[in-house]
């Protein structure tokens, strides 16, 4: 299995006693995943952020319908939570999540994500794909939380 790292950062206005309020909200996790995913969470509400809490998710990645399910691995508000793909399209999906204060009233939000492709090395081939792929839902997820976290 070959690890890669994606990492992106985003300054946010307010602190991270402000903003990750919206983070905790599971459901906010649809409306920032472009709508080309058709992303749904199946987890019946109300759906308890905490250690070791379990969020089912349906999708669609290029017409082929994927179930993936995560669990809460690190629950530290208001500056940190972690999830990782229980079962899904990855052999590794660890998704750190970080919310600093920059000094000056707002938040630095960190995601660095580690994850790793199944069949390993045979989906090497898809790589280039992949990584198009995850480019373009974190840059519509920038736009997005950026748009609903703008005072």
């Amino acid at each position: 299995m070959r690890i890669h790292v994606l990492h992106r950062e985003q300054h946010l206005p307010g602190p991270p006693e402000t903003v990750f309020p919206f983070f905790a909200d599971a459901h906010n996790l649809e409306a920032i995943t472009p709508p080309l995913l058709r992303f749904r969470i199946v987890t019946p509400d109300p759906i308890e952020m905490r250690v070791g809490a379990l969020i089912q998710y349906r999708l669609r990645l290029h017409g082929l319908p994927i179930s993936w399910l995560t669990s809460i691995q690190a629950w530290e508000p208001p500056h940190r939570f972690v999830d990782q793909q229980i079962r899904g399209p990855y052999a590794l999906w660890h998704h750190t999540h970080t919310f600093t204060d920059d000094g000056a009233g707002g938040t630095l939000m960190t995601d660095t994500v580690r994850y790793a492709l199944p069949l390993w090395p045979l989906s090497r081939i898809a790589m280039p794909l992949v990584e198009r792929d995850l480019d373009a839902i974190f840059a519509f997820r920038r736009d997005e939380v950026a748009a609903r976290l703008s005072p």
